[in-house]
C-alpha cells in the first residue's frame, strides 16, 4: 500500500490523524485503547467527527485536555521518552512515537544550543500534543503502509505565537525539520505546518511524487481548525494499491519468530493450529533446528496483520512454552491472483490463477482432486481460459 499526502491547507498532527481515520474508519475505536495503553486515559479526551466547509467533507480529529491534566505544558524530552518507553504500548507504536519525538528534540536542541536531554517541550509538551503523536504513531504502525509520498509544502506567512514569543512562519525548529522538502508560496497568511506535522513528515521520509503504476484505492480528508481564505484547510490523503512494474502489489506484514524445545510434537501441533485459526494471521511456518548443546528445537514463524501484534503475542505466550518472541515488520511482494470454481463432470474444483511476470499460471486446490486423477491439467487450462475471457 502507498499513501500520498497532499497538503492542500497544510499538515498538523490532528489533520494527519483525521485524514487517516477518514480513509480507515475501522481504526477509530482502537485509538481509545492506545491512549489507555499509553497511560493517558485520564489526561486527554479524543474527539472525531465528520465535518465539512461547504466545499469538501472529511474528518476533524481533536485531542482535548482531560479533567486531570496538569496545567503546565512544558515537559522535558527525557521524561516523555521514559513515559512512552515504560508504557503498555506495542513495540512498533513505541518505536514510531519515540522516533518522532526524537526528531523534534534534535531540532529544538539545535535551535536553542542545548543537549538533547535538556530540551523542554512547550506546545508539543502538552498532553494533547503528546497524545496526538502517540495516536499518529499507532496508525502509522498498524495500517501497514509500504511507502509514502508528499506534494509540495505550503510555506505560510506571518508569525506564530509560541512560549518563546512571536516567531516567523515556519518556526525555526519546523524549518530545520523540513529541510530538503519542496515548498511553494500561495500568499496565504498563517502557520500551515505545525512542529508535529513537520516531525511526522520528517519521520515518514516521503518521496516527492506518486510512484508509477499506483492504483487509487480511496481518498480521505483531515480538517484543521483554522480557516483560510479561498482554500479548504485540509490534508488530503490518497491511498494506492501499489502495483510494481513487474505486476505485483506490496504491503507490510508482522512477523513473529520464536523457538520451542520443551513441548511434545502433539501439543505444539495443536497450539500452532490455534494460532493459525486466529483472525488476522496469514500463515504459520515451523522448521526443525538444533539449539545449544545440540538440543533439537522448533523455530516458529508467524505472519500476520500488524494491527493484531499485541493480541497475537499474548496468545503465542499462552499456547506455547516459549519464553521470548522476536518482532519485526516485513515488506512483502504479492502476486495478483484470482480463484475460480470449475465444474467438470458434475464436480466443482477450485482453481487459483496467478499473474506472474512471465505470464499466467493456474493450480487446482489439491484437496479437491481425487488421488488417482489425470484431470488436473484440463482444469487448470479451463481456469486460464475463463480468466482471460473475464479480463478481455
Amino acid at each position: 500500500m502507498h499513501i500520498h499526502l497532499d497538503l492542500v491547507g497544510g499538515i498538523s498532527g490532528d489533520m494527519f490523524i483525521g485524514a487517516l481515520l477518514d480513509c480507515f474508519p475501522e481504526q477509530r475505536e482502537g485509538l481509545a485503547e492506545i491512549i489507555e495503553a499509553a497511560g493517558f486515559a485520564d489526561l486527554v479526551d479524543l474527539h472525531h467527527e465528520v465535518t465539512g466547509d461547504g466545499v469538501l467533507t472529511g474528518t476533524h480529529f481533536k485531542v482535548m485536555a482531560g479533567a486531570t491534566a496538569e496545567g503546565h505544558d512544558h515537559r522535558h524530552y527525557s521524561d516523555i521518552k521514559q513515559k512512552i518507553s515504560d508504557s503498555a504500548l506495542d513495540s512498533f507504536t513505541k518505536d514510531v512515537a519515540l522516533g518522532i519525538f526524537q526528531l523534534i528534540a534534535e531540532a529544538e536542541a539545535k535551535v536553542h544550543g542545548k543537549d538533547i536531554d535538556q530540551v523542554a517541550f512547550h506546545e508539543v509538551g502538552a498532553w494533547d500534543s503528546i497524545a496526538d503523536i502517540v495516536c499518529a504513531a499507532s496508525l502509522i504502525s498498524s495500517i501497514g503502509v509500504s511507502s509514502w509520498s508528499v506534494s509540495r509544502l505550503p510555506l505560510g506567512r506571518g508569525q506564530v505565537k509560541t512560549a518563546h514569543g512571536r516567531l516567523p512562519v515556519p518556526a525555526p525548529a519546523t524549518s530545520l525539520l523540513l529541510e530538503g522538502f519542496d515548498f511553494f508560496d500561495d500568499g496565504i497568511e498563517g502557520e500551515r505546518i505545525t512542529p508535529t506535522g513537520a516531525a511526522i513528515l520528517k519521520y515518514l521520509d516521503p518521496a516527492p511524487g506518486i510512484p508509477e503504476g499506483a492504483n487509487l484505492k480511496c481518498s480521505g480528508y483531515g480538517f484543521g481548525t483554522r480557516k483560510f481564505p479561498g482554500i479548504s484547510n485540509v490534508l488530503r490523503l490518497l491511498v494506492f494499491n501499489r502495483v510494481q512494474s513487474g505486476g505485483w502489489d506490496s504491503d507490510q506484514v508482522l512477523q513473529l519468530e520464536f523457538e520451542v524445545d520443551d513441548q511434545t510434537p502433539e501439543e505444539l501441533a495443536v497450539a500452532l493450529e490455534k494460532i493459525r485459526a486466529m483472525e488476522g494471521v496469514i500463515d504459520v511456518i515451523q522448521a526443525a533446528v538444533f539449539a545449544k548443546k545440540g538440543r533439537q528445537s522448533t523455530t516458529i514463524r508467524v505472519l500476520a496483520r500488524p494491527e493484531i501484534e499485541q493480541l497475537l503475542t499474548e496468545y503465542c505466550f499462552n499456547v506455547t512454552s516459549t519464553l521470548g518472541i522476536r518482532h519485526q515488520l516485513t515488506a512483502r511482494s504479492i502476486l495478483r491472483r484470482s480463484q475460480f470454481t470449475i465444474n467438470h463432470e458434475g464436480k466443482d474444483y477450485r482453481v487459483k490463477v496467478a499473474t506472474r511476470p512471465g505470464g499466467l499460471t493456474a493450480k487446482v486446490e489439491m484437496d479437491d482432486l481425487p488421488v488417482d486423477t489425470d484431470v488436473r491439467q484440463l482444469l487448470e487450462a479451463l481456469a486460464l481460459k475463463k480468466y482471460r475471457e473475464d479480463n478481455e
